[in-house]
This record gives structure tokens, C-alpha cells and sequence, in this order.
């Protein structure tokens, strides 16, 4: 499909993304609170290489998604997943319980989890008008 003659790219109208697409995002979102999970025991359990584990673990999911779907939505579906489910683990329970203890570890997998977010939806590739080879405009 070509976009030769229609004008911009922006000033088409926006199409709904296929079943395909919905689904591989909402798959993506669901496995953010796993990997942070996954990340909030590993990161305490093993400093400091389980902080850089865990790290690697969001990073890699992060960027893999982007590359999975084709644009910078694949990494922003997961991020919104590891960023809600890590702002619930920080709070503390009524019984006084809390997963994330008040130490520098803690901290910069929080920290480091959300600069790896910017860092991988700006690294994804972005999505490309579909076409030939050549320079866009010729």
C-alpha cells in the first residue's frame, strides 16, 4: 500500500489497529506486572547482581516489544503495566507489610526501571509509511 498522492502521512485518517495488534498489546501489558514482580524479589534478594538482572529483565522486555509490534507502542504497553504494579508494591499494607524495603537497591531499580522506559520507548522503532526503499517524497 502506497502513499503516494495522499498527501502527509499525519493528515490520514486514523484507521482502527487490527485484533492482531490489540491483542499483542494487551499481552505486552500484562507481562509488565510480571516482570516487575519478578524484579521487586530478584533486585533485594541478589544485590547487587539482581539488580542488574532485574534491570535487564524490564529493559529487554521494554525494547523487545517495541521491536515485536513494530513501533514505539510495544514498549510504552508494558511500561504502563511495570509503572502501575511498582507504585502499588511500594505502598504499605494496613498490616504494616510492604515489599520494597527503604534501602538504596530499592531506589534505583525504581529509578532505573523508569529511566529504562524512556530510554526503550524513544530507542523503538518507530513506525514507517509503508512503500519502497527509496527516500519518502520522490
Amino acid at each position: 500500500m502506497s502513499n503516494q498522492g495522499q498527501g502527509p502521512l499525519l493528515a490520514q485518517p486514523l484507521r482502527r489497529p487490527s485484533a492482531g495488534r490489540i491483542g499483542a498489546h494487551a499481552g505486552l501489558f500484562l507481562l509488565g506486572p510480571v516482570v516487575a514482580l519478578a524484579g521487586a524479589l530478584v533486585q533485594a534478594a541478589w544485590f547487587p547482581g539482581g539488580l542488574l538482572l532485574a534491570l535487564a529483565g524490564a529493559a529487554g522486555l521494554f525494547l523487545g516489544g517495541a521491536y515485536a509490534t513494530g513501533g514505539r507502542g510495544g514498549a510504552v504497553a508494558p511500561v504502563a503495566g511495570w509503572i502501575v504494579t511498582v507504585i502499588l508494591l511500594t505502598t504499605a499494607r494496613p498490616e504494616g507489610d510492604f515489599l520494597f524495603g527503604a534501602g538504596a537497591g530499592s531506589y534505583l531499580f525504581l529509578l532505573g526501571g523508569m529511566a529504562l522506559a524512556v530510554i526503550c520507548a524513544t530507542l523503538g522503532a518507530g513506525r514507517q509509511p509503508r512503500g519502497g526503499p527509496a527516500r519518502l517524497g520522490k
